[in-house]
């Protein structure tokens, strides 16, 4: 940066070209607030940073950064790092939350900045939900974009799906709308290959769905009866409809107080999942479970989709986490075995705070009527591996821990990657296995015709 133009230089002309207050230099008031993560394992190290109001505000500063050839890169809520954007312009788009519901075509306009939870409260106030995921605290349009496998999954299939157009700013610092009529193949190209390395988009639509509740839950059973669970969960799948999608979980509950009582610093194998449909049917499904053996706690039961997130009950708060993931076609008593080995069967405590294996399919597996770039649909079963670590030494065991796993899993897994489930290095080692070898190389195509300078190289590694 230094050797094509002073920092100070660079921001002060910037500054002429923005609102006031939207361009940061590193030491300024906000600079260090603006540029974590929410994943407190990596930290962005930016030229500069800004923060736009709108489209027009971001067409501005990618061109102004194509000028001097700084790299840009892009964040909303701060989750799914790939790489950090070190020496790069940061765009942050926290800013940029608008979400306008219209109820009579069951559709969203959602900006880059908005979290599931304020496109949520405005679709359930009229009756519809979106196809969000476990958490409501992630930005809707980085997890739509990169595929989106929720709790209404089975039924009405990914998130990136239900796309209906995109606003983008290339990296010519042009503001397109890319839709199934207008820039076709950036459309087809940036839903499930998300717009970190083809530009940074502004804005999304969506569509909605008519759903105001769902029997949904958790059935937890003790840390011990893993295998039986998976045996029996395995035995439940072929009968089980689209209208319910669910998963197992190996869960060390963190011995803190944000964790109710009753499951603070405890282990559990937990049946999880929401179903579309009435509480009778869902009492049907259940049986399975409820006539097999009593759960501990028993936690099934009619929600609003409001409270979707209760569900999961991911962690709301930043901290330093590693995750991994594979997806999974056949639940093998092998399989079990090493999940629960690894989770559950450790000298002292595991560094595995979560296993999770979620069952793919329904409508998942058929694709849309305009295709897209997400791959992978053929894959029954999902697995999401996580670990929290407070320093540093402990971050790279639980990395090693984790390599461990897939390693050990490797025979039993069926090959490819969930990219919304990675982060950081093994995100860009891994990027390829996200898509067919076609969708790869058309990916890597469409990258080099729309950005041959590279401006967005914190993303995929596709140039």
């Amino acid at each position: 940066m230094t050797a094509l133009a002073p920092l100070t230089a660079f921001a002060d002309e910037l500054r002429k070209k923005l609102p006031a207050g939207a361009v940061l230099a590193p030491g300024e008031p906000g600079f260090d607030e603006h540029r974590l993560a929410w994943n407190l394992a990596f930290e962005h190290h930016p030229a500069v940073i800004v923060k736009p109001t709108d489209g027009g505000d971001v067409a501005v500063a990618v061109g102004h950064a194509a000028e001097v050839g700084l790299a840009v890169a892009v964040q909303a809520t701060g989750h799914g790092v790939i790489r950090p954007a070190d020496g790069a312009m940061l765009i942050v788009m926290t800013d940029v939350d608008d979400v306008v519901v219209d109820p009579e075509n069951w559709t969203a306009r959602i900006g880059a900045g908005a979290k599931w939870q304020k496109v949520l409260d405005l679709a359930t106030a009229v009756g519809l939900a979106p196809l969000l995921g476990s958490t409501p605290d992630v930005g809707a349009v980085g997890y739509t974009l990169g595929g989106g496998m929720g709790w209404l999954a089975r039924k009405y299939g990914l998130s990136a799906d239900h796309v209906r157009s995109i606003d983008i700013v290339t990296a010519d610092g042009v503001l397109r709308t890319a839709s199934p009529e207008s820039e076709s193949e950036l459309f087809w190209a940036l839903r499930g290959g998300g717009a970190g390395s083809l530009g940074v988009v502004t804005s999304i639509e969506i569509d909605l769905v008519p759903v105001t509740s769902v029997y949904a839950g958790n059935l937890l059973y003790p840390a011990s009866m893993a295998r039986d669970v998976f045996a029996r969960y395995r035995e439940w799948l072929p009968a089980i409809p689209d209208e319910l999608t669910s998963s197992v979980c190996l869960m060390n509950f963190p011995p803190i107080e944000d964790v109710p009582e009753i499951i603070r610093g405890r282990s559990f194998t937990i049946v999880r999942g929401a179903f579309i449909g009435s509480d009778a049917e869902g009492e049907y499904l259940l049986r399975h479970w409820r006539r097999w053996r009593t759960p501990e706690l028993d936690m099934w039961g009619r929600i609003p989709m409001a409270e979707i997130a209760t569900v999961s009950n991911d962690p709301l708060d930043p901290m330093p986490a590693v995750v991994t993931t594979e997806w999974v076609d056949d639940i093998t008593d092998r399989l079990a075995d090493i999940l629960t080995r690894a989770v559950f069967e450790q000298d002292g405590p595991s560094p595995v705070l979560f296993a999770e294996l979620r069952h793919a399919g329904g409508a998942m597996a058929r694709a849309p009527e305009v295709p897209n770039a997400y791959g992978n649909r053929e894959r029954r079963h999902l697995l999401e591996a996580v670990g929290i670590g407070f320093d540093a030494a402990a971050m790279a065991r639980l990395e090693a821990f984790l390599g461990q796993l897939r390693a050990d899993l490797s025979s039993h897994v069926a090959g490819g990657a969930y990219l919304n489930f990675l982060e950081g290095d093994e995100k860009v080692r891994r990027a390829s296995e996200g898509f067919d070898d076609a969708a790869w190389e058309r990916l890597r195509a469409l990258k080099a015709e729309l950005d041959p300078g590279n401006v967005f190289r914190n993303g995929l590694p596709l140039g």
